[in-house]
């Protein structure tokens, strides 16, 4: 159960939601689960959970890098100086989450409106990067396997620069009928 001041953040945070147009679950009172819409990655889900003394956010971003990961690590840690409200962590498997925790006090609704924005723009707008540098090598597979058996290569587009030079089908080289 929430004390007065946890029911004010409950309230607060369902008028954000709804003002802001956001697709969301209220699993019980002070517990949201908020679907952000992004471009590069179409989707982020998030947590906004209310405690006793804080407000606690949660947005997985990405599974565990299959490679290069001193290379993600050293992104996410420089990325992470320039956030706001959030930081980037990974959990006990390796995946990634931007997290933040608030304290009552300091949840408004324009503060929470900009915490939200930063989420979505951090997993949205580094999720390609973390892609080239986690996972080039998958990348590269799925375009070659892509290209063998002439499916679309639309949403690898943004890749397009990670396939090897020496592959028969080098960006550029695929005509479209």
């Amino acid at each position: 159960m929430l004390s007065e001041q946890g029911k004010r953040v409950d309230a607060l945070v369902r008028a954000t939601l709804d003002a802001a147009g956001l697709d969301y679950d209220r699993r019980r009172e002070g517990v949201y689960f908020v679907t952000l819409p992004g471009t590069r990655k179409l989707q982020t889900n998030c947590w906004l959970i209310a405690r006793e003394h804080s407000l606690a956010v949660e947005a997985f971003v990405c599974r565990r890098p299959d490679e290069a990961h001193e290379d993600v690590y050293r992104f996410l840690l420089r990325r992470n100086a320039k956030l706001y409200g959030v930081h980037y962590t990974i959990d006990s498997a390796g995946d990634i989450y931007l997290v933040g925790r608030f304290g009552l006090d300091a949840v408004t609704e324009p503060e929470l409106d900009k915490v939200l924005g930063q989420v979505l723009e951090a997993a949205d707008g580094d999720f390609n990067t973390l892609l080239e540098l986690g996972f080039a090598t998958s990348i590269r597979k799925e375009w070659d396997w892509r290209v063998s058996r002439g499916e679309s290569l639309a949403n690898l587009k943004p890749f397009e620069h990670l396939v090897r030079p020496e592959s028969p089908h080098t960006p550029g080289s695929l005509t479209s009928d």
